[in-house]
């Protein structure tokens, strides 16, 4: 007869380990957002992004053309604290 075990808390470990390595290698692959990926990124429409931070003087971006770009790394920072800025409700 065969008997196998397995440690849960190593596997969790390892699955985490994985996926947070995957999304990393995904985010690694953008060096700056369009309009269509940061309304995608944040769940927000144009109208929303343009009301709530668009406008803060810490928010990075730059117009090339007729087309707004935001810097990826930059952005998903300012985000991050943007949103730990906000009130609870």
């Amino acid at each position: 007869m065969l008997n196998v075990q397995i440690d849960e808390h190593a596997i969790k470990t390892l699955c985490r380990e994985t996926i947070e390595n995957l999304v990393k290698e995904v985010d690694a692959e953008y060096v700056y957002w369009d309009t269509a990926e940061l309304k995608k990124r944040t769940c927000m429409s144009w109208n929303t992004i343009q009301e709530n931070f668009f406008f803060d003087n810490r928010f990075l971006k730059r117009k090339v053309g007729g087309k707004w770009y935001f810097p990826a790394k930059e952005t998903r920072e300012f985000l991050t604290k943007w949103l730990q800025e906000q009130p609870r409700s």
